[in-house]
């Protein structure tokens, strides 16, 4: 279980998502990048609604964790694999709704924090069901380092995110340039399913995706929320 401080509180709070919402393809230049990321159903078209997509609860890991990469990827001997970063705002609900409008939205919001949507491109591009197994390998959400509560983050649709490998800078974007802001994200999602307390709502990442291999350490970091540090592993070392 990950437990994250929550800011200006001395609480611990238990991350333990029923569901863990995602959304691909939420920045356009992401959507520009589609061509190197080369993964189905990853166009060029700007979507004309939210496009989302499950991770499962055993993604998750804390800060300092390691993202492991499987075992199992050996049995394919992809002669290209790739698994990759992606920097991403989680949003943590604090409330059943249902069916939420888009003015109510951040009435249903616990806080913010930094995920790693961190994705296996060939299992995600070759598997006939879609993306689940490539987004929901164990350990392939990384979360942290801190909960940073609605009411004490400004304007969640002002914040720098950047993801460095290696200390190198790889991504930096701000959230104002999300195609579809949070508030539509959140009533969007609400239509679709219940959302429950402590469900993650995660939404999107920006250009500069890329592979990690064993041995890096990659970074997420969002102004107002801190960084979010993880060294990448092979399974069984």
């Amino acid at each position: 279980m990950v437990r994250l401080p929550v800011a200006g509180t001395d609480t611990l709070y238990s991350v333990q998502p029923s569901k863990i919402i995602a959304l691909g393809l939420n920045y356009r230049d992401h959507i520009a990048e589609s061509e190197s990321v080369r993964v189905s159903g990853f166009t060029s078209d700007v979507p004309t609604e939210p496009i989302l997509f499950a991770k499962t609860p055993n993604v998750l890991v804390g800060n300092d964790e390691a993202i492991v990469i499987p075992k199992i990827l050996a049995d394919y001997a992809f002669p290209e694999p790739r698994t990759d970063h992606e920097a991403e705002l989680a949003v943590i609900v604090s409330r059943q709704c249902r069916d939420l409008p888009s003015e109510q939205a951040f009435s249903a919001v616990l806080g913010y924090t930094c995920m790693n949507d961190v994705s296996q491109r060939n299992i995600q591009n070759g598997d006939r069901s879609g993306w689940f197994r490539g987004k929901s390998f164990d350990t392939f959400g990384p979360i942290g380092p801190r909960i940073v509560p609605h009411e004490q983050i400004g304007d969640p649709q002002n914040l720098e995110i950047i993801c460095r490998k290696n200390g190198k800078e790889v991504q930096h974007s701000n959230t104002r340039y999300m195609i579809f802001p949070i508030p539509e994200i959140i009533a969007f999602v609400s239509r679709n399913f219940t959302l429950e307390p402590g469900d993650i709502i995660l939404t999107g990442t920006p250009s500069g995706v890329g592979p990690l291999i064993p041995g890096d350490v990659v970074e997420v970091e969002i102004e107002k929320i801190g960084v979010l540090r993880n060294p990448v592993t092979a399974a069984g070392t």
